[in-house]
C-alpha cells in the first residue's frame, strides 16, 4: 500500500481494481454455485415425503440430517477447523493480522461442508460461508497475481464484501459491511475503497447470472406515517434486549458443545441432527435457514401466540445448529427470528389499536420487515449494514425512517445492557482457545468500546 503522501498512479489504481474485479467474479462463481446447490438440495424433504410417510418419514428425515451434520463436522474438523461457524471473525482477524486464512483448505471445506450442513435443514445462513469463501478467493488471487502484503488486506476485505453481496444480492450492503464492520482493520485509501466497489459489482453480477436476479425476500409494505415512529421505537427496545440474549445464548452453547466434544466428539452433532431432522417433518418452520419461513409467515401472518412460539423454537434451533461447528452463518437465522417477533408485535398492536394503525398505514408486515434490521443492529452492532441489507432484500424503501428509528433504539439498548458485537466476541473466544488473550481492538462494529480497544 502506498504511503498517504504518495497516492497511487492511474496505472496502479487500474491494475489493483482489475484484480479486485477478478476477486469479485471468482467469489461470485463460488457464491452463485453455493446458493444454487443449497436451493436445489433443500428440496429433499419434499422428495422424501413423496416416497415414505408416517413414522418412517420422520425416521428417514432424522437419519438424513444427522448423517449430513456429522459428515460436515467431520470434514471440517479433519481438514480445516477454522472453517467452522460463520467465518466472519476469521476474516476480520486476518485483516487485523492476527489470524491466518489457509485458503487452499478453507475454500473447498467451506463449500462442501456448507452445502451439506445448510442443505440438510440446519438453522444456518449461507452468508457466513460466502464471506469466508470470498476472503479465501481474494487470497488465491493475491497469490496468483503476486500481490504485495499491503494489498492483501484490502483485497481480503473486498472479497469478504463480495461474499456478502453474493449471499443476498446486496452489493451496497457489502460496501457498508467493509466500512462499518472492519473499520478498524481496513487500510483506507481511495484505491482500496474502489477495490471494494469493484468486487461487490462483479460478485453480485456473476451470482445473479448463476442463481437469478431479484430481491431474496420481496415483501410488500406501504409507507408508515410519522405518528407510527414511537411504536417502531418500542419494537427496537424489545429487539435490543433480544439481541443481547441471542449473543449470550450463542456463546454459552458454543461452550457447552466444546465440553461435549471433549467427552464424545460426535454426540452433540448427532443429537442436533436428530432434532432438526424430526422438526423438518413435524414443525418445518422451526428449522432451515429461514428465508422461506419469512416469506410464508409474512403472507399468512399467524396469530401472535403461534409467532412467539415459533420465535422461541427458532432461537433454540439456531443456537443449537451453530454450536455443532459446521460451516454456516447467523445472518439468515437472525432475520427469520426477528420477523417472527416483529410480526407478533404487529399483530398485538393491531389488535389493541386497529383503527390507529390502519390510519397510519402500518401493518404487521411493516413491523416484521423493520424488526429484521433492528435485531441485526442489536446483535452485530452494525446498524447501517442492517438497514441497507434489509432494504436490498425486501425492496421496502418506504420504511427507511421506521428502520432507522428501530435500529437506533435497538443499538442503544443492546449497548446499555452490556452487549458487544457478536463477531468481536467470537474472535476473542477463538483467540482464547488458541492460548492468546483478547486482541487489541478485536471488537468490531461501531459499538466497540474505545477504552477497551486501547488496553
Amino acid at each position: 500500500m502506498e504511503p498517504a503522501d504518495r497516492p497511487a498512479t492511474p496505472l496502479q489504481q487500474a491494475s489493483f481494481v482489475a484484480v479486485a474485479l477478478f476477486v469479485g467474479a471468482l467469489t461470485g462463481v463460488f457464491g452463485g454455485l453455493f446458493h444454487l446447490a443449497i436451493d436445489t438440495i433443500i428440496e429433499w424433504p419434499t422428495w422424501l415425503a413423496g416416497r415414505v410417510e408416517g413414522w418412517r418419514l420422520v425416521a428417514a428425515s432424522a437419519a438424513v440430517t444427522t448423517a449430513a451434520a456429522v459428515f460436515a463436522v467431520f470434514i471440517t474438523r479433519r481438514f480445516a477447523p477454522e472453517a467452522s461457524g460463520s467465518g466472519v471473525p476469521e476474516i476480520e482477524g486476518a485483516i487485523a493480522g492476527i489470524r491466518h486464512v489457509r485458503w487452499e483448505r478453507v475454500l473447498p471445506v467451506k463449500f462442501i461442508a456448507g452445502i451439506a450442513a445448510i442443505g440438510s435443514g440446519l438453522v444456518l445462513g449461507r452468508e457466513g460461508p460466502t464471506i469466508h469463501m470470498g476472503g479465501s478467493a481474494a487470497l488465491a488471487a493475491c497469490q496468483m497475481f503476486r500481490m504485495r502484503d499491503g494489498d492483501r488486506k484490502a483485497l481480503l476485505a473486498a472479497g469478504a464484501g463480495a461474499g456478502l453481496a453474493c449471499a443476498f444480492n446486496a452489493p451496497m450492503s457489502a460496501v457498508l459491511f467493509v466500512i462499518e464492520e472492519t473499520r478498524k482493520q481496513f487500510p483506507y485509501t481511495f484505491r482500496n475503497y474502489m477495490g471494494v466497489f469493484a468486487a461487490a459489482i462483479t460478485g453480485t453480477a456473476v451470482t445473479q447470472i448463476i442463481s437469478g436476479e431479484r430481491p431474496d425476500l420481496p415483501l410488500s409494505a406501504g409507507e408508515a406515517a410519522l405518528a407510527s415512529l414511537p411504536a417502531f421505537a418500542i419494537l427496537g427496545i424489545i429487539l435490543g434486549a433480544v439481541g443481547v440474549l441471542f449473543n449470550r445464548c450463542i456463546l454459552a452453547m458454543l461452550d457447552i458443545a466444546t465440553a461435549w466434544q471433549k467427552r464424545a466428539p460426535y454426540l452433540w452433532p448427532t443429537l442436533v441432527g436428530l432434532l432438526v431432522g424430526i422438526l423438518l417433518i413435524v414443525a418445518p418452520r422451526a428449522v432451515t435457514g429461514g428465508e422461506r419461513v419469512i416469506s410464508q409467515i409474512a403472507v399468512q401472518t399467524p396469530g401472535a401466540g403461534v409467532l412467539l412460539m415459533l420465535a422461541g423454537a427458532r432461537l433454540v434451533t439456531a443456537v443449537a445448529s451453530y454450536s455443532i461447528g459446521t460451516p454456516g452463518g447467523i445472518f439468515a437465522p437472525i432475520l427469520s427470528l426477528a420477523t417472527c417477533i416483529g410480526l407478533a408485535f404487529g399483530v398485538l398492536a393491531q389488535t389493541a389499536f386497529p383503527e390507529a394503525l390502519s390510519g397510519m398505514g402500518v401493518t404487521p408486515v411493516s413491523f416484521g420487515i423493520v424488526a429484521m434490521a433492528a435485531l441485526f443492529s442489536a446483535t452485530v452492532q452494525a446498524p447501517a449494514v442492517g438497514v441497507v441489507l434489509v432494504l436490498e432484500l425486501t425492496s421496502a424503501y418506504a420504511l427507511v425512517l421506521p428502520m432507522l428509528t428501530a435500529c437506533l433504539t435497538a443499538s442503544l439498548v443492546a449497548q446499555w445492557l452490556g452487549g458487544r458485537p457478536i463477531y468481536g466476541q467470537m474472535l476473542d473466544r477463538t483467540l482464547a482457545r488458541a492460548g492468546r488473550g483478547p486482541a487489541k481492538g478485536s471488537d468490531v462494529g461501531l459499538a466497540a468500546d474505545p477504552e477497551r480497544a486501547t488496553h
